[in-house]
């Protein structure tokens, strides 16, 4: 206990702005960034949360300070779904303000998932969160992975060859200066970490789509090679 006094206690923080710094102002709440502890006591504290979101009977995930709420529903239950997901986020918002913490409507997403015959029957697409009304999204993101309503994952395979085609469109100028091994060490550092990023998700997809991430991997292969 004394090891975690000493690690909270007593943290001063200044601001160098513009060739000055500030004056020197001590903290009172949250954790240090980047230390070893931080991760582990921010979950500690915002532990607390779940109990809010169960309570309400909805389902919670948590990745650090990235919150999912979700529900599973029959379609023609969409509208009172929606009442007890707004009631839900009302309350997080009220245990988030109590604990010195903020709920950010900015970054707030709502997507419906099923087949798509279930998705085209719901006509609610509006969640009134907090003050603000939130759309329903065909697509969002989710630590990294781009999920669509339908879960064909055809827009996560778009956003993977997007970002690695730029990447092989600024590694080509340079290509010719590189060794061998060291164009396989910058294509797994930023062409095959995207592949392979959750790649268990993409099992059982389309060919068409199967192709898409084959060819991003040929043109690699081939920037390699020099082919």
């Amino acid at each position: 206990m004394r090891w975690l006094e000493s690690f909270l206690s007593d943290r001063t923080q200044e601001v160098f702005y513009n060739g000055e710094l500030s004056a020197v102002q001590r903290i009172y709440h949250g954790v240090p960034q980047g230390s070893v502890l931080g991760p582990l006591l921010f979950n500690l504290y915002t532990a607390d949360v779940n109990l809010v979101v169960t309570h309400h009977g909805l389902q919670f995930h948590q990745y650090a300070d990235d919150c999912q709420v979700y529900v599973s529903a029959p379609v023609d239950e969409a509208s009172t779904t929606i009442a007890r997901l707004s009631r839900c986020v009302t309350d997080v918002e009220s245990w988030l303000s109590a604990s010195r913490l903020r709920l950010n409507p900015a970054k707030t997403v709502l997507i419906w998932l099923g087949s798509r015959q279930q998705v085209d029957k719901i006509s609610d697409h509006e969640v009134p969160i907090l003050s603000s009304a939130i759309t329903t999204v065909d697509t969002a993101r989710d630590l990294g992975v781009v999920l669509d309503s339908h879960l064909t994952m055809s827009a996560h395979v778009s956003s993977v060859c997007w970002s690695a085609y730029c990447f092989l469109r600024q590694l080509r100028p340079v290509a010719r200066s590189l060794s061998v091994d060291a164009a396989k060490t910058v294509v797994h550092a930023f062409i095959s970490s995207h592949l392979d990023y959750c790649n268990s998700l993409v099992y059982g997809i389309t060919d068409n789509l199967l192709r898409r991430l084959q060819s991003v991997q040929n043109a690699a292969a081939r920037l390699v090679t020099g082919t």
